[in-house]
This record gives structure tokens, sequence and C-alpha cells, in this order.
């Protein structure tokens, strides 16, 4: 099986699903291709949400606003998953998930020139410019497109590999990752929470770090200064009430029964979130 995530919306997954179906025959599943537009941190935190739901398989991701850049391409074998994509750090909160430990993660560097390279199966027309391999990298690569020209390559590759280690794969070399991503961690203390929010979904829930667990006992808390109630599902408040519940990924979340919340208590991802006790009585 090999995963597909990215930031391109269409019509470009096709592309990248073809030169898959050029190269493997493993199962294609899409994950999501409408992560925010160049927002590494809000698709790696629903890759890290996401991935370990997955039977073992590979997973191409492509959110890379530094493409064409001198920034790596790499690959990251995580316990029995793998992940391909950019060095940025999209791809490290998920392997670390899904490896569990450090020894069990391993990272290398692409050699996109020793990849076998990407045509079409249909030749192309001739171009009138003949300029226009000038501005093509090394082996007919776009300078844009990396995910259709390598990490689609690279991933298939990856899959059907009779070794799960990467040091077996003569166009990989064994090198840390360059770029690290990790989420803050919420400060509690003196019965309250100072966190932020990590994202805000489509629904207009703000996800925050700060753990479900704070909100244990709690009928109400104090958000940023303004009591609302605390409620086990939206519906513990009136349709369009605000609330903070524990959502599906075990963070306080402050949310709207069918509404958004990133409007209501006027977050979003960044923003500083003090969670705080409210006294009986308190309005």
């Amino acid at each position: 099986m090999i995963t597909l995530a990215s930031d391109f919306r269409t019509p470009y997954p096709a592309a990248m699903k073809g030169v898959l179906l050029q190269r493997t025959d493993a199962r294609l599943v899409d994950i999501a291709h409408d992560f925010p537009r160049q927002d590494v941190r809000t698709a790696a935190f629903w890759l890290r949400e996401v991935l370990p739901y997955y039977p073992p398989a590979t997973h191409l991701v492509v959110v890379d606003p530094g493409v064409g850049t001198d920034r790596n391409a790499i690959v990251l074998r995580a316990g029995e998953h793998t992940l391909v994509g950019p060095d940025n750090g999209v791809l490290l909160p998920a392997a670390r998930r899904l490896a569990g430990s450090e020894d069990r993660l391993e990272s290398a560097v692409i050699d996109e020139d020793a990849l076998e390279p990407v045509e079409p199966t249909t030749p192309k027309e001739p171009m009138d410019d003949s300029s226009a391999s000038a501005r093509r990298s090394p082996r007919g690569r776009s300078n844009t497109f990396h995910g259709r020209d390598v990490f689609a390559p690279a991933a298939a590759a990856v899959h059907d590999s009779d070794s799960g280690a990467l040091d077996s794969l003569e166009w990989l070399e064994p090198a840390p990752v360059a770029v690290d991503l990790e989420f803050p961690d919420p400060v509690l203390a003196d019965e309250r929470a100072t966190g932020e929010v990590l994202v805000v979904d489509d629904f207009g829930n703000a996800i925050t770090n700060v753990p479900g667990s704070y909100l244990d006992g709690r009928e109400r808390v104090a958000a940023n200064g303004d009591p609302v109630p605390v409620g086990e599902t939206f519906a513990a408040v009136s349709v369009g009430d605000r609330l903070a519940t524990v959502g599906s990924h075990g963070y306080v979340e402050l949310d709207v029964n069918q509404g958004r919340g990133d409007d209501a208590f006027g977050l979003e991802p960044g923003d500083r979130v003090i969670l705080a006790p409210v006294s009986e009585g308190t309005d």
C-alpha cells in the first residue's frame, strides 16, 4: 500500500498516481490533498494523527514550499512504515509516532540523479522553444513538481524493494534529517494550562495542545479569561453555543455546537490559549 498526501488539491495528484501506476502494483490510498497550501506544520499534525491507523505502508507526502531549492528529498523508515517526502519537518511527527522509539527510526537522503527518470507513456510533441530544456533540472526533472518526478518514483521503488533496510537501495544515502519539527508542550501549573492552538479543522474546532485530562472533573473553564461550559459532546450545549471538550485526538478543543469555534473564540493556529478554573457562581 502507498498512501498519498499533499496540498495540491487537483489535478496534480493524478500525475503522481500515473507515475506510481507505471512502476508498481501497490494499492494507492489518498489521505488528503487539501492540506492548507505550504502549511508544513498543519500537514505534520494531521499525518501524525491519521497515519497510525494504517497498516504498514509507504507514505508519500508532498507539502513542499521549498521545491526546487537545496532542501533534501528524504526517506524515513519508522518501524514497519516508510515515509517519503521533503526534508522540511513534515514527516517527522508522524514518523516518531509510527516508530515508537528513536532506535526504530532511520533516515536517508535521496540521490535524485540516480533515480530512473520519469517520462510520460505517450511522448510529448517537440517544443518549439529551444530554451525550454534549460528551464528543467538535470535528467528532465521539473523544478516545481518533485511530487511527480522525485517522490513518486522513490515511493514506488521503496515499496517494491526486497529489503526494508534503507541502505539496500543504491540511490539512498543514510543521513540525519536537516529540519526538525516538534509541537510545543503546554505549561501546567497552579491549576492553569498555558498552551496554544495547534490546528483548526474544517469544522472550525480550535484544537489545542492541552491534554484532555485537564478538563476532568470540571464543569466550566475560563478560556483566555472567558468562562465556557465543559461538555463531553457538542450537543452538551445548545446549537450555536460555545464549549470546551476533549476531541478525538485527546486534546482540549474550543468549539461551537454546529458552528465555528475559531470564530467564536477569536483563535487561529499558533495563538496562545490559557485555561483556568472557574469558581462556582462566576459568570
